[in-house]
């Protein structure tokens, strides 16, 4: 933890940023007049195209101030003015029921471990390769899930946010989509989520494959059309080709650094790494059955030995060519978030320079980003769009 100096000047900024932006967030960002935004509420948006650029997505909602994948932070990015809320990085529970968690392993997001009614759950398996030890989603029934309580996942850097835990249980992806209709309604806007499918290889063979279900939810609620309000993103190439088959949502491939493998090339033999797909032929394949990539900012603009923004490579460009949409990910206020150039001090939970990062990334072209702290996106892309 920092001095009490910069504790108190990091929690003024936040308190600034969270009122600037919820005064002046949403169309006015980008001069649309009021009959612009009612036109909009009643025909749904219009698909993707209609969502403002660079778009501003909630990654995990509003995470950076809330417990991720709560409705507490959904809710408040939507307050606080996001285009987009990540709404659901989907797991499946025993019994079937797809539930917003980053990732199956929940100890780290929930109060599971005080729960001694659960202790001999805990378990270690090989997840996507990785050894992982904790208690596990598919190994809980729904029921079970809704008496834990979620918890802030990176306490050190985000201390403000522990203020929150045990306030919020886990939401299924259903109660997201009904949470969907009531603010659209509430809020005389279409809100749009984005949810992800996680480690569908893994979950499809214990037989608890991910597509299938939320193609089934989604078909249910009247979702799963070229407009519909819920764009869909995976890691896995053949997961999004899966989805693809099912349902006709915009879709987005995830890549991240240039030498890692999809999970699902690597169950299948397949040797390409996401330095071959962000190729102009691995563009133009992934373009044949999605709509965009979610690729890790270092895709965009790599970083030195130092960790210093270099100089962007061509990927912008090239996927615009084939059509495709960039929302990168992620950004984040706090310091080790950030490239080096932009870090100030060394406190782990103060604020760089993430408005000079914000810059340097919209100026590549991209069509949006994940942040943490919708707020802080939202005063970021006015600045840039108004120069």
């Amino acid at each position: 933890m920092g001095t009490q100096e910069n504790e108190q000047t990091a929690g003024t900024g936040r308190r600034m940023l969270l009122g600037a932006a919820v005064l002046g967030a949403g169309g006015a960002v980008l001069g649309l007049s009021g009959t612009a935004r009612a036109a909009e509420a009643r025909h749904g948006g219009g698909g993707m195209k209609s969502l403002p650029k660079p778009t501003i997505i909630g990654h995990r909602g509003a995470s950076g101030y809330r417990p991720e994948h709560t409705l507490g932070s959904y809710e408040l990015a939507l307050d606080m003015g996001a285009d987009i809320v990540e709404a659901g990085d989907l797991v499946p529970t025993k019994d079937g029921h797809l539930v917003c968690r980053h990732e199956p392993e929940i100890g780290g997001t929930t109060d599971v471990a005080d729960h001694p009614e659960f202790a001999d759950r805990k378990k270690t398996k090989l997840l996507d390769g990785v050894s992982t030890t904790g208690w596990f989603t598919e190994d809980f029934t729904l029921a079970e899930l809704k008496t834990l309580r979620a918890v802030e996942r990176i306490p050190a850097n985000r201390p403000h946010n522990t203020l929150y835990n045990g306030r919020w249980e886990v939401p299924t992806f259903e109660e997201v989509l009904k949470w969907q209709d009531e603010q659209t309604r509430r809020r005389g806007k279409q809100v749009w989520i984005y949810p992800e499918l996680k480690h569908p290889t893994y979950f499809r063979k214990q037989g608890l494959a991910l597509e299938e279900r939320i193609a089934k939810v989604l078909h249910k609620h009247r979702k799963d059309r070229r407009n519909s309000p819920v764009i869909i993103q995976s890691f896995e190439p053949t997961s999004v080709q899966r989805l693809n088959k099912l349902v006709d949502n915009p879709l987005v491939v995830l890549l991240s650094g240039p030498a890692s493998r999809p999970w699902d090339f690597v169950e299948t033999g397949d040797p390409r790494t996401v330095a071959d797909l962000i190729k102009p032929a691995g563009l133009r394949e992934i373009a044949s059955y999605a709509q965009g990539i979610g690729c890790t900012l270092d895709l965009i603009i790599p970083k030195d030995a130092d960790g210093n923004l270099t100089t962007p490579t061509t990927l912008v460009a090239d996927a615009h060519k084939v059509g495709l949409v960039l929302h990168p990910w992620t950004l984040r206020n706090e310091n080790p978030f950030l490239p080096a150039n932009f870090r100030k001090g060394t406190d782990e939970d103060a604020y760089g320079d993430v408005f000079g990062a914000y810059k340097a990334y919209f100026a590549t072209g991209i069509d949006g980003v994940f942040t943490d702290q919708p707020d802080t996106g939202l005063l970021a892309r006015e600045d840039f769009v108004n120069g």
